[in-house]
């Protein structure tokens, strides 16, 4: 019972859509209209300006890691933890306030593992960083961190975590499968256009 209880609970909290309330009541525009219509931080900053996309992904992050880290005071199960945490991000990806459309979950996915396996997730991190570092698009940083998460897994010892890192690998692909499309036809915006 207390498994259900808790997965509910990160499902809710990871369908509350930060990116829109923010974008809504503090700058007046409708992500999900604009740009590239998602209400996801990377939208949301190019909309309403770099603090209200870090506000965004901030709290995008917290609603991932709080549902797998407060459950984890009850719960010792990783395999049970890494499901609650799976609803997190499909409560993000399928939000239930938003007739069950969302975003692309990448931010609410490092929050969750961050709090199921903190070095595997810092690692994945590092490297999803570095690639929008080099490319200049977070698209690929994102499709690099959903790559690395289960090779992270193994490599830090969290095997019981690895089933559902391959599932949110499947997961963020299909969620990006446009901006791979966009990617593979050299018309993917970058984070920062150049003047």
């Amino acid at each position: 019972m207390t498994f259900i209880v808790w997965a509910v609970i990160a499902y809710v909290l990871g369908s509350i859509p930060f990116g829109l309330v923010i974008a809504k009541s503090l700058c007046g525009t409708d992500p999900r209209l604009d740009g590239s219509k998602n209400t996801g931080a990377t939208n949301v900053a190019r909309l309403c300006g770099t603090t209200y996309g870090v506000a965004t992904l901030a709290l995008d992050v917290l609603k991932g890691l709080l549902p797998v880290a407060f459950a984890a005071l009850w719960i010792e199960s990783d395999m049970a933890l890494s499901l609650i945490g799976l609803a997190a991000i499909l409560g993000h990806a399928f939000s239930c306030f938003m007739r069950f459309k969302g975003g692309k979950a990448v931010a609410t996915t490092v929050g969750v593992f961050l709090a199921l396996a903190t070095w595997g997730a810092i690692i994945a991190a590092v490297l999803c960083l570095l690639v929008v570092w080099l490319s200049g698009h977070v698209s690929m940083g994102s499709l690099t961190l959903a790559l690395a998460l289960p090779v992270c897994m193994v490599l830090t010892g969290n095997f019981a975590i690895v089933p559902m890192a391959l599932m949110v690998m499947v997961l963020l692909f299909w969620r990006h499968k446009e901006n791979i499309h966009r990617l593979a036809r050299g018309e993917e915006n970058p984070w920062l256009k150049k003047e």
